[in-house]
């Protein structure tokens, strides 16, 4: 079976030189079954999508599913996909991904082995905002539409055991930390700050202008730069309040612990975040500068809540 590229992207014209978006990767099951009793597999690609400046989404990138037999569920398949996709994208125009970035840490194995020889580097992250939104409308949209959807509860799948929080090294250690909120609308002009490391995600849809998005300031004098690039490195995901840690949870499975709180100060920063869910579509952010004083950022990074998978 070819893939198949979702309509309502439009493709730009012309071809495009040099190294495009990354791209975000899923090769799952889904809940529908085939003829023969066997689950459907299907293979989701989406390319990262770049921020305008005004925060929303620059233009729709390249989108291409393939949907996979349950007996052909192996690297060798997935390394054909791939292929696939990446003659698709340029004739569309796109210009090839240098980075893979997988979700699920059981698929990463094979993902490892058909990327290999393929000039495609493989990012084990959760950094996958747009494919997980997709993946969210197909099983809103389309799966329940097709024949053989199993409707009604599943069996959930086995709790991973949530590894404890690592303390950051001392290298990766700022002299000091503040909460900080900015609104959504400050947010929006992101794109054009004066910053190093820089990870920005498009702005939700229907988020309030005015609704606050809690975040960290790191400060170091003499690190910031370094600071800002190993957390780079760490593919930060979403900050969390378990108890009194503060969590930076980041990669497919990692979690950093940043500052144990008072615990009046937890509560506190738990409802903050808590309300950031309902009216800012879970952003938060982290901001690494040298003094509390700079305009510049040595790293910035939106995140955004996702679900576990």
């Amino acid at each position: 079976m070819t893939g198949v590229r979702e309509t309502g992207s439009a493709a730009p014209s012309g071809v495009i030189q040099g190294v495009g978006p990354d791209w975000e990767l899923d090769f799952y099951s889904r809940p529908i079954l085939e003829p023969d009793g066997k689950k459907r597999w299907e293979l989701l690609i989406c390319s990262t999508p770049a921020v305008a400046a005004d925060g929303r989404l620059l233009a729709d990138g390249f989108r291409w599913m393939r949907a996979c037999p349950a007996s052909s569920v192996n690297s060798i398949w997935l390394r054909e996909s791939l292929q696939l996709a990446q003659e698709q994208a340029a004739a569309e125009g796109f210009a090839p991904p240098r980075r893979l970035r997988c979700w699920r840490a059981s698929m990463r194995t094979m993902v490892q082995r058909a990327a290999e020889g393929l000039g495609l580097e493989l990012i084990p992250s959760r950094r996958t905002y747009a494919l997980v939104s997709w993946l969210q409308q197909r099983e809103r949209e389309v799966y329940p539409q097709e024949e053989g959807y199993m409707a009604g509860p599943l069996a959930p799948p086995p709790q991973a055991i949530r590894p404890v929080p690592v303390p950051l090294p001392e290298a990766a250690r700022g002299d000091s930390w503040a909460w900080a909120t900015l609104p959504v609308s400050a947010l929006a002009g992101a794109r054009d700050w004066d910053t190093g490391f820089a990870g920005l995600v498009p702005l939700p849809e229907g988020a309030e202008p005015e609704a606050p998005v809690p975040g960290l300031r790191l400060f170091s004098a003499s690190r910031a730069l370094a600071l800002a690039g190993w957390l780079a490195g760490l593919e930060p995901v979403r900050l969390e309040i378990v108890e009194r840690q503060l969590v930076l949870e980041a990669g497919l499975e990692d979690r950093w612990l940043l500052a144990t709180l008072p615990a009046p100060e937890a509560e506190a920063a738990r409802q903050a975040f808590g309300e950031a869910r309902e009216r800012a579509g879970g952003l938060q952010f982290i901001a690494v500068q040298a003094r509390e004083s700079d305009q510049r950022f040595e790293g910035f990074w939106l995140l955004r809540d996702l679900p576990d998978g």
